[in-house]
């Protein structure tokens, strides 16, 4: 592919909208400040539109890991979001149960895992964002069934959240000054 027809790299706007909205989903679930509809909106558009835009765009250069992670978190905050709303918009749509709740944050942590598995070819710091994802989505699981747990989650998400917009920011800072300005800290193949 010639230099004028290179593609960007969707990467770095699918970390960051994962990223932020993680960080800020779980300042609420730390305790510091209450759902509201700022962590919905930011549910929805940057979470979930901006990932799944992200994903198309890495579809569209070829990188499978890619499509299937930022579609797959990008529908998850969609999910997300209309879990937590449906029952109040639709009276008739009951809000899952804990058990429900926790079976599906579990699912999202099996899911997160093995792709944690594809990311042992890749960077470290992605490593570091699939495997403490996969560890707040279990986190908060069983949270529903051990209330404290949820702002240990919290913590631990924030943590999480702030390694994916540290991998963004790498990310763009290294293409744009053309060296490592933040380490990504490479696999050893």
């Amino acid at each position: 592919m010639s230099e004028k027809n290179k593609l960007a790299n969707p990467a770095p706007l699918g970390l960051m909208g994962f990223g932020m909205t993680t960080v800020l989903l779980n300042l609420h679930n730390s305790g510091i400040f209450s759902l509201g509809t700022m962590i919905l909106a930011m549910g929805i558009a940057y979470g979930g539109f901006a990932q799944i835009i992200a994903g198309i765009l890495e579809f569209r250069k070829g990188n499978t890991f890619g499509v299937t992670a930022f579609t797959s978190y990008g529908l998850f905050w969609i999910s997300l979001v209309f879990l937590l709303i449906f029952p109040s918009i639709f009276p008739s749509f009951e809000a899952p149960s804990d058990i429900a709740m926790a079976a599906y944050l579990f699912m999202w942590g099996l899911f997160t895992f093995f792709m944690f598995i594809s990311t042992l070819k890749l960077n470290r710091a992605l490593q570091f964002v699939f495997i403490s994802l996969a560890i707040l989505f279990w986190l908060l699981a069983l949270g529903h069934f051990i209330p404290n747990v949820t702002i240990i989650a919290g913590f631990e998400g924030i943590i999480c959240g702030s390694s994916a917009i540290y991998l963004a920011m790498a990310e763009v800072m290294n293409e744009t000054y053309g060296r490592t300005i933040l380490p990504i800290f490479p696999s050893k193949k």
